[in-house]
Order: structure tokens, then C-alpha cells, then sequence
């Protein structure tokens, strides 16, 4: 029950970054409920294999360029799905790192 209300709460909390944030645009909240969960989905098969990938700039930068990684596969969901648009780096940026810190709120409000 609780994965329900956090996909729904983070749904909700998509629409209100594209309404708030300029360059990323979604069509709806059933679009949004997609979104989200083929973002979870890149996250978990595509994200580690980048990480992976991309280790030796990661230690360089101390790991800020997964910044960078979490910013690029907002930007390949954001291709990925119909109805739901990035204009590019920076609005993918920005848009991942507001998703982050209100996926952890979301989560630990919901494990209390």
C-alpha cells in the first residue's frame, strides 16, 4: 500500500515541478503515473550500469557527476515517454534533483 501512495504522491509531485519548473512539460496525471514509473524502472536497470560505467569520472569529481547521471536519465525519460517533455540539460537538472529530495521526503514520511 505504501508503494501506491508514494508512486501517486510522486505523481503529483511531478505535475507540480513541470507547472513550477520552465522546460519540462507533462500532459496529465495518468501521463505522470507512466512517468514515474518508467523513471523507477530506468533508474533501477539503466542508472547502476551508468554508474558502473562512468566510476573513474565519479571518483574524480567525488561524486558529483552522478548529478550529472541522475540529470541525464530524467532527460532519457523525458524522450522516452509521450506526453511528457525535457527541453534539455539544465530543466533536466534541476527538474531530477527537486524529484530526489521529494522522493526522500516522500519516503520518509511514509516510513514513520
Amino acid at each position: 500500500m505504501k508503494t501506491i501512495f508514494s508512486w501517486i504522491l510522486n505523481s503529483a509531485a511531478l505535475i507540480l515541478l513541470a507547472y513550477y519548473l520552465p522546460g519540462v512539460s507533462i500532459s496529465g496525471f495518468g501521463r505522470a503515473l507512466i512517468v514515474i514509473l518508467v523513471l523507477g524502472l530506468v533508474n533501477a536497470l539503466i542508472r547502476p550500469v551508468v554508474l558502473l560505467l562512468t566510476l573513474p569520472i565519479n571518483l574524480v569529481t567525488l561524486g558529483l557527476f552522478t548529478f550529472v547521471i541522475n540529470a541525464l536519465m530524467f532527460w532519457l525519460v523525458g524522450w522516452l515517454v509521450e506526453g511528457f517533455y525535457v527541453a534539455g540539460f539544465l530543466p533536466a537538472f534541476w527538474g531530477a534533483l527537486a524529484m530526489t529530495i521529494i522522493g526522500w521526503f516522500i519516503n520518509i514520511v511514509l516510513n514513520k
